[in-house]
């Protein structure tokens, strides 16, 4: 694959925009840039500590720690006494008022984040949090509080009792990633991992504004993969995402973590393989592979496995550390993008260490759809110096944003063909001094053009740090 040479780092807040070809004879859409306008304090003290390589408050498999709606931001944490608490702001303001939900932190283990999500056809806001293959805990607001936020106070009474089920709904004594989707009707879906590591299945339940429902296991973890080096016969699917597009598809890539680690080259790496992508026009209910056929029936035997043709997009051995849960977003056309990264083959054909191999020489790539149904895969030429995931957002004229750990964000516009990366913004140069992963609200985007960004500052041992957001207006 040809690289494209690196343009160079933009310093914090300025506008970098590529250019226009020369003999350009009409107006085209804008280009990717950013421009820094703000930024909020959440938390000075917020818990700090480093787990799986990453952190509570600052997850990028959260969906969502980050989100807009109705004029009013969203956001959840825990301070470093260890209570969950959600805090909103209204725009313009940069002052959060924050509660506490009634929840405090069990273990040290960077999975178990607070996820939220909303239910539009009864107003409320649901959190789901502190969950690591274990259980869970469920928080939701009164009726209508995010349908009114100006008429109604933030309080802890305009929350109810922390429980240790979705209203009396049990999913499973092993549940770990909690991630909401809204549906196109209003309902709210809750995207969850039944069991471990290496041998779990993914699930979903949903909420119609009166009670939950649980949907059941669409993902298998049984079949046999077979790599060069060995075999598994367990497994699980991690996700990229789970979202639906404006035409009320449902998408989501993911890659498969094998259980038994002889199908690796080396110990030190890690079994995740392929990029796979799967998608459902029921709303979750029957699962298609890229071809149209389908692969998987929730809440059946006959779930999305392994052996099921057609759902590798990207195939990759265990052998390059590949990461899990990386991003995915869908574009104006409701054609999938994806973020996948890894150690491409020129640095060796095996990595022995999956963190050290990672950071000093992964590299990110984008994945997408192309309108002729061709899947296209292009190397953004940023070295991650990171083990850590990346994010992606597309803006409304379906430029791409990578937005990499310490809050380096590089852009490519659709107009390239998705060639053109480039550094828009250095949070390293810009001293920002962030621990690594990112959070986005991938809500505001498409609400009022605007990508936020939280982050951790980054500390030592157990000593809190300061949680912020930074704001940065995308093309008009």
């Amino acid at each position: 694959m040809k690289r494209r040479t690196l343009l160079g780092a933009a310093l914090a807040g300025a506008v970098v925009t590529p250019a226009l070809g020369s003999g350009t004879a009409q107006a085209a859409d804008p280009g990717p840039s950013v421009t820094l306008t703000g930024s909020t304090l959440l938390d000075s003290q917020a818990i700090f500590f480093v787990s799986y390589d990453g952190l509570v408050n600052n997850n990028a498999f959260q969906k969502n720690g980050l989100l807009t709606y109705k004029g009013y931001q969203y956001a959840v944490w825990y301070t470093a006494d260890r209570n969950a608490v959600v805090g909103r702001r209204k725009f313009p303001s940069s002052t959060w008022q924050t509660v506490k939900v009634g929840h405090t932190l069990r273990y040290n283990d960077s999975h178990n984040v607070i996820s939220m999500g909303i239910s539009k056809v009864d107003g409320r806001l649901h959190l789901n949090m502190d969950s690591h293959s274990d259980g869970f805990t469920y928080v939701k607001s009164v009726a209508g509080l995010m349908d009114n936020p100006d008429g109604m106070s933030w309080t802890a009474s305009r929350f109810g009792t922390a429980q240790s089920t979705l209203d009396g709904l049990a999913l499973t004594s092993q549940f770990t990633y909690p991630q909401f989707i809204s549906t196109p009707e209003g309902k709210l879906q809750l995207s969850y991992r039944v069991a471990v590591s290496g041998n779990g299945r993914n699930a979903l339940a949903e909420y119609d504004g009166t009670s939950w429902t649980n949907l059941g296991e669409w993902s298998s973890s049984t079949g046999t993969y077979t790599s060069e080096h060995g075999s598994s016969t367990a497994r699980n699917m991690y996700l990229h995402g789970i979202d639906y597009d404006r035409n009320g598809r449902l998408h989501s890539f993911f890659t498969w973590r094998e259980q038994n680690g002889a199908v690796m080259c080396n110990s030190g790496g890690i079994t995740n393989h392929d990029t796979g992508y799967v998608y459902s026009d029921d709303r979750g209910r029957t699962w298609r592979n890229n071809a149209g056929t389908v692969v998987g029936t929730t809440g059946t035997s006959d779930r999305v496995s392994v052996t099921d043709a057609g759902l590798v997009v990207d195939p990759l051995n265990p052998d390059h550390s590949l990461m899990n849960q990386e991003a995915q977003f869908t574009d104006s056309a409701g054609l999938p993008h994806a973020i996948i990264s890894y150690v491409p083959g020129r640095f060796g054909q095996c990595t022995t260490n999956y963190v050290a191999n990672r950071t000093a020489n992964g590299r990110a790539f984008h994945v997408r759809k192309n309108s002729s149904g061709a899947w296209q895969k292009t190397e953004i030429p940023v070295p991650l110096n990171s083990s850590q995931r990346t994010k992606l957002i597309l803006d409304k004229y379906d430029n791409a944003y990578a937005i990499f750990p310490f809050c380096r964000i590089a852009g490519a516009s659709k107009a390239s063909g998705y060639t053109d990366w480039t550094v828009l913004y250095d949070g390293v140069a810009a001293g920002l001094n962030a621990f690594g992963e990112v959070v986005i609200d991938e809500m505001r985007i498409a609400q009022d053009n605007f990508l936020s960004v939280m982050y951790q500052e980054k500390s030592s041992g157990t000593t809190p740090s300061a949680l912020r957001s930074l704001n940065f207006r995308l093309p008009a």
